[in-house]
């Protein structure tokens, strides 16, 4: 199953490569968000307000980034993934390759959010480490609920209206770690919060690892 995701990864970077409009079309996206968020304040903004803007931003990224994962492959491809690779090794593949996907948008939103509007962050390496669970939660909710849409017709309503519950406590949880982080607090004290992000990336995982194979078999 090793060698398997690691080909499948590999396989979308190729694709991605190929079709480098994708990306470009989110780093677009990303640049001219942070841009517009600048001439809309064009003063400095205070921290709760700079922390939202900044998760507002990564959630709609995440969203553009990874919708298509599954909903956008045609039935051939899929029945031939559906032969060649174990179902499992393509769940987590695709979860790998959209957590390394918005990894590399974090860092971008971050530079050109750090750019043009500010960092107020006092204590980076936690808020590093919060962009890091808030990026591999989005990747793994994002991946399963694409799955899920594209096997109703790859109906996006129907992932808006899924991943919704789902990444609220997650997108709440988040913010909170990382304005501890912006307010220099004790890392003590967002020690829970740490457990919150781990304990739902490694539920959701779970859940995909286990439910895929059923979802792929339809």
């Amino acid at each position: 199953m090793v060698r398997q995701i690691k080909h499948l990864i590999e396989k979308e970077l190729l694709l991605e490569w190929k079709q480098k409009y994708a990306f470009n079309g989110l780093l677009v996206y990303v640049v001219s968000t942070v841009f517009i968020c600048y001439l809309a304040f064009k003063q400095i903004i205070d921290p709760p307000t700079w922390n939202a803007l900044f998760w507002i931003i990564m959630l709609f990224a995440a969203v553009n980034a990874i919708a298509k994962s599954f909903m956008q492959e045609s039935r051939g491809r899929q029945l031939y993934m559906y032969i060649i690779a174990d179902a499992r090794a393509i769940i987590l593949s695709r979860v790998i390759y959209n957590l390394l996907l918005m990894l590399v948008l974090s860092c971008i939103n971050l530079f050109f959010y750090t750019l043009f509007i500010g960092n107020l962050v006092q204590d980076m390496p936690m808020f590093i480490l919060g962009l890091l669970l808030g990026s591999a939660g989005f990747a793994s909710v994002m991946t399963m609920i694409s799955a899920i849409a594209s096997r109703a017709g790859s109906n996006t309503t129907l992932m808006a209206i899924l991943s919704f519950p789902v990444l609220m406590p997650l997108l709440i949880t988040v913010i909170r770690f990382s304005k501890n982080a912006m307010d220099g607090l004790d890392p003590s004290l967002s020690y829970n919060l740490i457990i919150i992000l781990i304990s739902l990336n490694v539920l959701v995982v779970a859940m995909s690892y286990l439910l895929f194979p059923y979802l792929w078999r339809e």
